[in-house]
């Protein structure tokens, strides 16, 4: 966090900063900022209250990478930011913002996010966005996507929750990149699955039985986190359990938390889903006004073992160990079978999201828990998810979208087994030797018989 007075006295000028925050209110730009020039190339004035930007932004701050404006008031995408020639991120969550005029999007463009807002349209000139590969519209009012973005080709992520659209167009589904699609919330999902579907059997578990051990935190971001907490089902037997509260009207990047709600109701039971236990009934806020209360559920409590499938370690020569994240320090490293299990099992858990007409929507490594011991993965949330149902037009191809972001975490932990083939130190890499006991660990061929060497000796191969 920067201070404007310091700013504003030339405290910066000098200073070759790379990065400016500002979170006090600010009636207009401070023009101070432009003096920092081609050093700066992150600026966040979210919060601030701006609503403009000055015409020179570009040629003042030539190297600007990233533009954080959320909480802010602008009404209009500013055009000022098409001039800013390395722009990578544009980011303005929460502003109230009605329109992007047509080539006010810079077109090196990478990640551009316009939660919550109140979008009707977007400019055929995104198109242009040709390097775009994130792009956050939830919480807005889009009817339609416009063709043009079809040309978008490195489009990975699109988060498309809480709009107005009648249905999906074609062309989304030849876009080669994307693998994270969300859309819940919008006329083209059937009416049927917006809403809170309980399994038939769910358990009702009185909020007087439940006694969280940490304060609950927020699930207003939807994300289904939960907090521990213990079930005095009776008397006589207490269960360490995990409580989630979601609350919130208002979108996020990754959409509605009712919808996660719906989403965690509609998913069922499989091995590598956290097990729902009960819904809560009676809790203080529901049926009060203004609490932003929609519902709670109780799953199982995750081990402690389990933690993200990016953090597992990679097996690597003891003089790396330094080098792994603080949660894998007492982490095994992850075996060949146990991947072939661990990924087997998620495999089959995203078959039965799927038979049942439900998108993930946020597959990565690290939204995955992982215990290399037990050759065991959970989806520990359904923040980003979408019901579309099984006989969804386009059911087929959403499925698909969600097999590349499969494909992504089976790359990535092919990585962590076999990474140490490509190190650049040389003495660190893995001999032949380490490579064949992988794959065969991978494939089953593990102690099968081999043919034997029966030339050997000096003089082969002449």
């Amino acid at each position: 966090m920067h201070d404007l007075e310091t700013l504003q006295t030339g405290g910066y000028r000098t200073a070759g900063i790379t990065e400016l925050r500002l979170a006090c209110p600010l009636v207009e730009f401070p023009e101070e900022v432009l003096e920092l020039g081609d050093t700066l190339e992150k600026l966040d004035l979210s919060g601030t209250g701006l609503s403009s930007l000055p015409a020179n932004l570009g040629s003042a701050l030539p190297n600007l990478k990233t533009a954080l404006f959320s909480d802010c008031n602008f009404k209009v995408f500013p055009r000022e930011l098409a001039a800013c020639p390395k722009l990578e991120t544009a980011v303005f969550r929460s502003n109230g913002m009605e329109e992007v005029p047509e080539d006010a999007l810079p077109s090196s463009l990478g990640s551009l996010i316009l939660t919550n807002n109140q979008l009707t349209y977007l400019p055929a000139s995104i198109g242009d966005c040709v390097h775009l590969q994130e792009c956050m519209l939830a919480g807005n009012q889009l009817r339609e996507l416009p063709a043009e973005m079809a040309r978008c080709k490195q489009l990975q992520l699109l988060r498309l929750s809480s709009n107005c659209l009648a249905d999906l167009p074609d062309w989304l589904f030849t876009l080669p990149e994307l693998a994270y699609l969300s859309f819940a919330s919008n006329p083209c999902v059937s009416p049927t699955t917006n809403g809170f579907h309980a399994p038939r059997g769910l358990a009702e578990i009185p909020w007087g039985q439940l006694e969280p051990q940490d304060a609950i935190p927020s699930t207003s971001q939807g994300t289904g986190t939960g907090t521990p907490a213990l079930w005095h089902q009776s008397p006589h037997y207490t269960e360490d359990v995990s409580l989630t509260i979601f609350e919130g009207d208002q979108a996020t990047d990754l959409g509605l938390p009712a919808d996660a709600l719906s989403a965690t109701l509609a998913a069922g039971a499989h091995e590598c889903l956290v097990t729902l236990l009960g819904r809560v009934l009676n809790h203080p806020h529901e049926d009060v006004p203004d609490t932003g209360y929609i519902g709670g559920v109780v799953t199982q409590l995750v081990p402690q073992e389990y933690i993200p499938l990016s953090d597992l370690p990679q097996q690597q020569p003891p003089s790396a160990a330094a080098s792994q994240p603080a949660a894998a320090e007492s982490a095994p490293p992850l075996d060949p079978s146990s991947a072939l299990q661990l990924l087997t099992g998620l495999a089959g858990a995203l078959h039965h999201l799927h038979a049942r007409g439900l998108s993930h929507g946020a597959l990565h490594a690290h939204s995955i828990l992982a215990s290399a011991v037990d050759a065991h993965a959970l989806l520990p949330n359904l923040g980003a998810a979408t019901v579309y149902h099984a006989t969804h037009p386009h059911a087929e191809q959403v499925e698909k979208i969600e097999v590349l972001a499969f494909g992504k975490v089976v790359g990535e932990v092919l990585e962590r087994l076999m990474g140490r083939c490509n190190m650049g130190d040389v003495g660190g890499r893995v001999g032949f030797a380490e490579v064949v006991d992988g794959l065969e660990g991978l494939v089953g061929w593990r102690g099968m018989m081999r043919i034997p060497d029966v030339g050997g000796g000096e003089g082969q191969g002449r």
